[in-house]
């Protein structure tokens, strides 16, 4: 791991390293006595024990003015105990309103399936190819806001940027109630994909100030059952709005009236619930903050013992030109990009016309929204499940595959089962299960995180790596056509060949960074610790570039 062999690098000697490396003790900051055994620590674990990497962060903290640099300390201790409390605390006030606020995001993203099911495009006269030209404005106009709004967001703080994101976005949701033709509804797809894009980039880029590497994937997984818990929710919310008659407005003008009110007042309680950081919870409406000091600091140490780059840059500090470049150019991280592009449009497809799949098979409009609630909740499991398994095995790349494999027998029984047409609760049963896949899309923002290797590149890869998504989203858009209809023989199709390219995709990508780590490792190998320390103190390698930094897979 790049901290063992940094720690390594500055020791005079392999023997004085493997003594070294044995458990130490620590005096000072002493835990009280109820407080239980304090932890043993590993060298490797508090690269900060060193002195010269001490020194050396410190600096950096302090050049960088990191708002969190007067906490660090290095000989700090705690018990395992304190350090579960605190994760309870960040879990309850950082992970839950995030998700929180996810949930509002997917309200209005997604609310658009529930108008389906009702007269929505008859009311408006439009065809299913209009629908895919306004999800196409959609995703690309999402797609282009996502740097940008991920720059703006590490200027301004995402604390401030991301309730200035959601007021106005809720204020265009609520007004698609006034819809009058394809020409507004391609106008307001456009305006809440430029003012919804970066949101989901710069909410990881929030969490990220409060949890260590190996904890985040886990949390973000929560996001996506959000998004599960919001499709049922909104399933149910739909099922009694489209009931709604009144002022001689459709059902469906009340649907986006109502839900985009709601996510109105919750962009503006996040005003107040998103500190800037660890040491910032405190403020003239919460006077005693989220936690004590002694919390605040274990906090604090034990994201900068996991991983020291994070303090490189502090929540207030813009990206220059010359850095989002560097990023952007970054070949190393294309692998996930190219992820993000292919392998979601399998499970997206079907999808974005679940809803009016079920319609055209006989369903009516209020058990169509009901349907999509039993394939939501097993998703839910199925995301867990792997993320949880992912974790627990350190594993990326083969353990997302899962996802592929588990899509793959519905979609040929799609293509080629000629009760699709015909046999209405047949055809739910197969949409249902497809749908009920393990989602790895929280394994892979994780991991393009864990692989980026400073707060620079981890501002913009979660980005890059959105784009690539709304990319695929674009793609997924365009596969059912009008003249495929209703049993998208064409389409279906093309969602196995790309089902097929995306498991080899995932299956190369672990193949490439394990061989780059293994060509590192000789060079790193070859060196004396003469030729490390000069290396570590005098390179220009940044980052993932470093020749002690080892990729995850």
């Amino acid at each position: 791991m790049a901290i063992q062999a940094v720690v390594e690098s500055v020791v005079d000697d392999k023997a004085s390293y493997d003594e070294k490396l044995g458990e130490v003790t620590l005096t000072s900051s002493p835990v009280s006595s109820d407080a239980g055994e304090p932890l043993v620590e590993r060298l490797n674990d508090n690269p900060f024990l060193d002195p010269k990497v001490e020194a050396y962060y410190r600096g950096v903290y302090e050049e960088a003015q990191y708002e969190c640099r007067h906490v660090l300390d290095a000989q700090l201790q705690w018990t395992e105990k304190e350090e579960r409390r605190l994760r309870w605390k960040l879990d309850w006030h950082v992970t839950t309103w995030a998700c929180f606020m996810f949930f509002a995001l997917q309200i209005d993203r997604t609310n658009l399936g529930n108008a389906l099911s009702d007269n929505f495009l008859k009311d408006l006269n439009m065809t299913t190819d209009n629908l895919n030209t306004g999800n196409t404005i959609f995703y690309l106009s999402f797609l282009c806001a996502e740097i940008p709004s991920q720059l703006i967001s590490k200027k301004v703080g995402p604390d401030r940027w991301i309730p200035a994101q959601m007021v106005i976005w809720s204020i265009v949701a609520a007004s698609q109630a006034g819809l009058n033709g394809k020409g507004s509804f391609y106008a307001t797809r456009f305006l809440l994909g430029i003012l919804q894009g970066g949101f989901i980039p710069d909410l990881i880029l929030w969490l990220s100030y409060f949890y260590k590497s190996g904890e985040l994937a886990i949390r973000l997984s929560w996001f996506w059952v959000a998004e599960g818990f919001t499709s049922v929710v909104t399933a149910l919310a739909a099922y009694g709005i489209l009931h709604i008659h009144a002022a001689g407005w459709a059902p469906w003008r009340w649907l986006f009236l109502i839900e985009g009110l709601f996510t109105l007042i919750v962009g503006i309680a996040a005003f107040f619930l998103m500190p800037a950081s660890i040491v910032q919870t405190k403020a003239w409406f919460r006077p005693k903050g989220w936690f004590t000091d002694r919390q605040i600091s274990i906090a604090v140490n034990r994201v900068l013992r996991d991983d020291p780059t994070k303090g490189d840059m502090h929540n207030r500090m813009g990206i220059t030109p010359k850095a989002l470049w560097k990023t952007v150019t970054d070949y190393d991280m294309w692998p996930i990009y190219l992820i993000g592009i292919l392998v979601y449009i399998g499970i997206d497809t079907p999808s974005i016309y679940l809803t009016l799949s079920l319609r055209e098979v006989g369903f009516s409009t209020f058990n169509t929204n009901l349907l999509t609630i039993p394939s939501t909740i097993a998703g839910c499991f199925t995301l867990l499940a792997i993320t949880w398994f992912s974790v627990r095995i350190n594993e990326r790349a083969l353990v997302s595959s899962i996802m592929c494999i588990w899509i793959m027998p519905c979609l040929i029984a799609l293509r080629w089962w000629s009760g699709t047409s015909v046999n209405a609760w047949g055809t739910f049963a197969i949409i249902n299960v497809l749908l009920s896949y393990p989602y790895c899309h929280a394994i892979v923002v994780a991991w393009a995180s864990r692989n980026s290797g400073s707060v620079r590149t981890r501002s913009v890869s979660a980005a890059a790596y959105n784009m690539c998504v709304q990319a695929g989203n674009i793609i997924a858009s365009n596969i059912y056509r009008t003249s495929d209809a209703p049993k998208y023989h064409k389409g279906n199709d093309i969602l196995i060949a790309l089902n097929f390219a995306s498991i080899a995709l995932f299956v190369l990508t672990k193949y490439y960074y394990k061989r780059k780590n293994t060509l590192r490792e000789r060079k790193w190998a070859a060196m004396t610790p003469e030729e490390r320390e000069t290396y570590l103190n005098e390179t220009k390698d940044e980052g993932n570039k470093r020749l002690d930094f080892r990729f995850a897979h």
